[in-house]
């Protein structure tokens, strides 16, 4: 059964991302996160899942990050509002993401992607 990889064509880490699931023969349908953001109750799964803080799935050194103020408004806001603005803004959420419907990742690290996805 593939794994869903969340990604964004143009962004780098995606495509070393992608590169590697290509190299390692791993099967998996691609979403386009910026075309297609997760749901709500998808994102709510995703950070249950990856043993993450919400706070983790956001993209802290994008432009749309940045021009928002979401270092400021993430100190007072709930997981339901991070939740609320990763679902509407696809440039928010860090990438890629990868999940079997078990197992979720985050970014991108060679050695955490050896572990969970070889």
């Amino acid at each position: 059964m593939p794994v869903t990889f969340y990604w964004y064509p143009n962004c780098g880490t995606c495509k070393k991302a992608k590169k590697w699931l290509d190299d390692e023969g791993v099967d998996y349908e691609t979403v386009h996160i910026v075309n297609d953001p997760p749901s709500e109750e998808l994102l709510k799964d995703l950070v249950s899942k990856s043993d993450q803080p919400v706070k983790k799935f956001f993209n802290t050194s994008g432009k749309k990050y940045r021009e928002l103020n979401m270092k400021e408004k993430l100190k007072e806001a709930d997981e339901d509002e991070m939740i609320q603005w990763l679902a509407s803004d696809g440039m928010l959420i860090k990438r890629p993401i990868i999940t079997d419907g078990t197992q979720v990742t985050v970014g991108f690290k060679q050695e955490e992607f050896e572990k969970i996805w070889s």
